[in-house]
């Protein structure tokens, strides 16, 4: 398999490239937990410091292994880094987390230590200089270790309250994001598109026809609430989050919300795809109250009297005009 790749393999590492690989891993470490505290220092500032902890911890990780080697090799230290080697772990890039929520990045944050320990304790089992050995076999025993180190830190900056404010504030971005953009575009997918589907279903009784109406209907009004819900906020006063995530989320929802009673015309029979459309008219509505509902806070009742009546007064006009 060597010859498959320009990697080098662990087993054939240097003691000393071993060392080297330890310090710019811990470095490359200390980097990724202090982007994640920045990431977070705004709205979550005790996560902030939990993160900030960690990185100090690497830094004297970083150094150990750095007077190790000054002691072993002298002060040149050979350049040799994670993507060098093969199959060694490698890290996610830090913007890539950024659109994760904030106990995604808690739990990346443990399954990098974990990763780490592995490698100290198969470093350790890489080299016979009884001192290197004894602080590769430390370090792992540190990067156990290091998992109950972040929850002394949690319990020292995530108090109680504390974790539960950021958890409110979680999901409260989540809702302005993701769910807000999200119901907007699913509402009006689902509502606005009723009139001209069943209007056509009923004028022409051509199934492929409504089909074509109903595709169009729905692709358009999907990129129409996309382009009109990223351009309306900017999210940088109003806290709503990214326009581009907004726009996506209202754009497909519309498009979906739409698509689910035009889809039932591809069959070929009109009653009988007129009729799972009326089925999956039924659900759509009851699933837009049970959204409203559950993330929105709004009254069930009230959200029935808005969603179900308005959509049967529009469904009831598309029939009538297409029956006419």
């Amino acid at each position: 398999m060597r010859f498959f790749t320009q990697r080098r393999h662990f087993k054939d590492l240097s003691e000393q490239e071993v060392l080297a690989l330890a310090i710019s891993s811990e470095e490359d470490d200390a980097r990724i937990y202090r982007s994640y505290a920045e990431m977070l220092r705004a709205d979550y500032p005790d996560t902030a410091k939990m993160f900030e902890g960690m990185a100090r911890e690497e830094d004297e990780h970083r150094q150990s292994l750095i007077e190790l080697h000054k002691e072993r090799f002298g002060e040149t230290i050979p350049l040799i880094r994670r993507e060098h080697v093969a199959g060694y772990y490698a890290r996610r890039p830090v913007w890539l987390m950024e659109n994760l929520g904030i106990d995604r990045i808690r739990a990346e944050a443990e399954a990098m230590e974990r990763d780490a320990e592995h490698f100290y304790l198969t470093a350790a089992a890489h080299t016979s200089h009884a001192p290197t050995r004894k602080l590769l076999g430390d370090l792992a025993a540190a990067e156990a270790g290091h998992q109950a180190t972040a929850g002394k830190l949690e319990d020292k900056h995530l108090q109680e309250d504390a974790r539960a404010a950021e958890d409110r504030k979680s999901h409260r971005q989540f809702v302005l994001t993701w769910v807000q953009p999200g119901l907007a575009g699913l509402m009006d997918g689902s509502v606005s598109t009723l009139a001209p589907i069943f209007a056509t279903a009923f004028a022409t009784q051509d199934t492929w026809t409504t089909f074509l109406v109903g595709l169009a209907a729905s692709v358009g009004a999907g990129i129409s609430m996309g382009f009109t819900e990223a351009a309306s906020d900017d999210g940088e006063l109003s806290g709503r989050g990214s326009p581009v995530k907004r726009g996506f989320a209202s754009g497909i929802m519309t498009t979906l919300g739409g698509l689910g009673h035009a889809l039932p015309y591809l069959i070929p029979d009109f009653w009988t795809a007129t009729t799972i459309a009326f089925a999956i008219v039924f659900i759509e509505l009851w699933a837009i109250v049970w959204i409203q509902n559950r993330f929105m806070q709004t009254p069930f009742l009230r959200a029935t009297f808005q969603v179900v009546l308005g959509g049967a007064l529009v469904f009831a006009a598309g029939v009538l005009i297409g029956s006419g």
